[in-house]
């Protein structure tokens, strides 16, 4: 492997180790946000309880996602040099801003949250756990906006003496729609990864009659949540492979590895072949007109096939394989798609025995075992959206080749890339454990204390 393709699997790794935790946090931050705002209203134990409970694996989901966010903005500098040069001073601004205002925002009143029980007022208290779900909404939503820059690059110019990009228009960049589709299936992600999340602990702890009444409630409220978010996600998601199709249509003919052009286009469920050296496929089960619809949102829609856009692509930007690889796009998509429809399978079967589910044994089992299908969907799609851009860093702007360090040779990525992958896997394994475990404790007993707020407050003295 080069370098460059080193430097790639580097980046991966990192990236999708490191949004293992990202749409949790987001999720669950909303989440608990909900626990505590039912124990306000409501004033019932079992809703604090849920609170404090998942509000513990909240922070450790924080503490390691935090950690393995931090080594990817070394990355920038250390492995891709060329990139940050060239595009730095457009890809450096929302990064700031997430750092600045989201990233400050979030830790600020997690810890505020974490230390303020007994201290703020119950009306206080509940305002900083809703500030970190926003901050944490915000920080998705500033590296969204980066994200989306790369895959559509608006609100920029080429300065004419520094020969690099230069930011015009944040505005342009923060209401592209690729970015404000991307970010809200982003949000809508994360708000199924922490249903499943919350769902599936639930479940455990139903089948062992642990605490059923706590954790009754929790599960409705996780079905609650699940059920739109799923579907809404699943109609979000149709839309962006709209927008995608416009923008980038290469992405969406390689997802279903269209080397022809055509009008109208099947799906195809499965198919066999069709990879990049091999480019007639064996197409089975396919559903007539869904491509169209999926890629135009017209029922006789045209898809240009890779043949073409490579061609396109060949007489505008010179010679050079323009093609992603195709068995990565089309299988990460159906990945996706597939276990996206069983979860919303589980999330009706939930819904319709709700009033059941401690006496729902078959459901219950399902439920735990769907815990990692969010986490391999997340992938799947990151992947999905990742891998269509290539061998672009930056669509039309930069080749990834032309993006990595040129004076950081091959050893050096196997080095760090070997450190990586034995921290983050050390990583894994102590916050594998520690969520565990907590996961299976009862909910913590709780002594309501009276709000803060009609104690006497004392001066400071100095």
């Amino acid at each position: 492997m080069s370098s460059v393709e080193l430097a790639r699997l580097q980046f991966a790794s990192t990236s999708i180790y490191h949004f293992l935790f990202v749409p949790l946090t987001i999720g669950l931050a909303l989440i608990t946000a909900i626990f505590q705002t039912r124990w306000h209203r409501g004033d019932r134990d079992d809703d604090l309880r849920l609170t404090k409970f998942f509000g513990t694996l909240l922070v450790i989901n924080i503490a390691v996602g935090v950690v393995t966010g931090l080594v990817q903005e070394f990355q920038f500098g250390m492995t891709w040099s060329g990139y940050a040069r060239f595009v730095g001073d457009v890809f450096g601004a929302p990064l700031a801003m997430e750092g600045l205002a989201a990233f400050f925002l979030e830790s600020t009143f997690l810890g505020l949250w974490w230390f303020g029980w007994d201290r703020l007022s119950r009306r206080v208290h509940l305002a900083t756990i809703w500030a970190v779900a926003v901050g944490s909404t915000l920080s998705a939503a500033f590296i969204m906006a980066a994200n989306s820059w790369m895959q559509y690059p608006v609100g920029y110019v080429i300065d004419a003496g520094t020969g690099r990009a230069r930011l015009t228009d944040i505005g342009a960049v923060l209401t592209s729609p690729v970015f404000l589709r991307s970010f809200l299936h982003v949000l809508l992600a994360a708000l199924v990864t922490a249903a499943v999340v919350v769902l599936a602990v639930s479940a455990w702890h139903l089948r062992r009659a642990s605490s059923p009444e706590v954790f009754a409630r929790s599960a409705r409220v996780a079905l609650l949540v699940l059920a739109p978010a799923v579907v809404l996600n699943l109609l979000v998601g149709s839309e962006l492979g709209v927008t995608e199709g416009e923008f980038q249509p290469v992405k969406i003919a390689a997802a279903e590895a269209q080397w022809t052009t055509c009008q109208p286009c099947s799906f195809s469920l499965f198919q066999v072949g069709g990879g990049t050296a091999d480019k007639d496929p064996t197409k089975l089960i396919q559903v007539p007109h869904l491509l169209s619809v999926l890629a135009t949102n017209s029922w006789d829609g045209k898809v240009v096939g890779l043949n073409d856009l490579q061609a396109q692509y060949q007489a505008q930007y010179g010679p050079g394989d323009y093609i992603p690889n195709v068995f990565v796009q089309y299988w990460s998509m159906r990945v996706m798609a597939y276990l996206a429809g069983l979860v919303a399978l589980l999330a009706v079967w939930g819904l319709w025995r709700r009033r059941r589910l401690a006496s729902s044994p078959w459901f219950l089992r399902a439920a735990i075992w769907a815990l990692p299908l969010p986490f391999v969907i997340n992938t799947a799609g990151w992947m999905l959206t990742e891998n269509g851009r290539q061998p672009w860093i930056v669509q039309g702007l930069q080749l990834t080749r032309d993006a990595a360090s040129p004076s950081v040779g091959a050893g050096a990525v196997i080095t760090s890339l070997a450190v990586f992958v034995l921290l983050y896997g050390l990583l894994a394994v102590v916050a594998w454990t520690l969520m565990f475990r907590h996961a299976r404790r009862p909910p913590p007993a709780v002594d309501v204390p009276d709000d803060a707020a009609d104690a006497p407050v004392p001066a400071p003295s100095y």
